[in-house]
């Protein structure tokens, strides 16, 4: 699972990139199993609730494309980071068999039903932030909940 592979990788990412701030690494290092299963838990949510929305509007609602285009967006920074790393990276497996081809297919179905909005760069931009957010608001939900406990 990830923490694992973070565990094992962040030694050799840590001479490999020596200007990334020393509080990443720590804060990489410090997301366990329960944290990241919880935030993955969580982020179920968050899509579920997108896809439903985009479910009552016919495609049509922002909401949903956004996320859409997040996931897909999600998808490439994972193939991107095993590119860097030339070799496996959590998400560069599932990447190319399950993100790729849902979101190509999901666009295109929209595309069809003629609710497809254009993607411009901003529309990039806000997918990403739309992951980014997420995956932050997931992970801060996750140890909140589990502080409790």
């Amino acid at each position: 699972m990830v923490p694992r592979w973070v565990r094992t990788h962040v030694p050799e990412l840590r001479k490999r990139f020596p200007r990334v701030p020393e509080t990443v690494w720590r804060r990489l290092e410090a997301v366990d199993t329960r944290e990241f299963s919880t935030a993955v838990a969580a982020m179920a949510v968050v899509l579920a609730a997108a896809a439903a929305d985009g479910h009552r509007t016919g495609g049509r609602s922002a909401v949903y494309q956004t996320a859409l285009n997040a996931f897909g967006l999600h998808g490439l920074v994972h193939l991107a980071q095993a590119a860097t790393l030339r070799g496996y990276t959590p998400g560069s497996a599932t990447t190319p068999l399950v993100v790729l081809p849902f979101t190509v297919w999901a666009r295109g179905r929209l595309r069809r039903s003629g609710v497809l909005r254009p993607t411009r760069p901003r529309q990039l931009a806000e997918g990403l932030a739309f992951a980014a957010a997420a995956a932050a608001g997931t992970h801060a939900l996750a140890q909140g909940v589990l502080r409790r406990r």
